[in-house]
């Protein structure tokens, strides 16, 4: 079990479990993205694809989103997710779905519609983010989209979502798209 912290708004500082196969968002990379996506994130509807531990969804409850759905594969992830969401006090703002992200993606077209941010963490130089934005770039209405991913994965080409900034640590790339 490894352990990562809330790095802003009410929850800031609290420790999250995390499971040990999951390669959590860093510290600095979270700092950046949510510095990226600013104030907006107060009152928004955001979805958590890949969620993992959930860093970035409980980043995004501590700093005042109006709710997080958090869509993972693992239980053993989801669990620990649960656990951190109880022990935060997010609970009643989170919705849990135990699903493959691209399908669950594929048949939620009104979550898809009603979210404002939407976080991608997937596996690194695995196809599935390119599967995902496929189906984002046809359903989303005005979302962000912010996709962490490996600066060796070229991310595909999209019809509507554009990319609106990119920046690189280390391996790691953040790119913010939007309609």
């Amino acid at each position: 079990m490894s352990h990562l912290r809330v790095s802003g708004g009410e929850a800031r500082g609290r420790r999250l479990k995390a499971p040990k196969n999951i390669r959590p968002t860093q510290g600095m990379v979270k700092q950046a993205i949510f510095n990226m996506v600013g104030a907006r994130i107060e009152g928004a509807n955001v979805l958590d694809l890949f969620a993992g531990s959930g860093a970035l969804g409980i980043e995004a409850l501590s700093r005042g989103a109006a709710s997080v759905t958090f869509v993972d594969q693992q239980p053993r992830g989801l669990a620990i997710l649960r656990q951190n969401l109880d022990a935060l006090g997010f609970k009643e703002r989170a919705r849990l779905i135990r699903s493959d992200v691209v399908r669950w993606l594929e048949a939620s077209p009104d979550a898809v519609g009603a979210a404002d941010f939407i976080f991608l963490d997937p596996p690194y130089e695995d196809v599935v983010l390119d599967r995902a934005l496929r189906v984002l770039d046809r359903e989303i209405r005005a979302a962000t989209v912010v996709a962490e991913h490996s600066r060796r994965q070229e991310l595909p080409q999209l019809s509507r979502l554009q990319v609106d900034r990119e920046r690189r640590y280390g391996d790691t790339v953040v790119t913010v798209l939007k309609t």
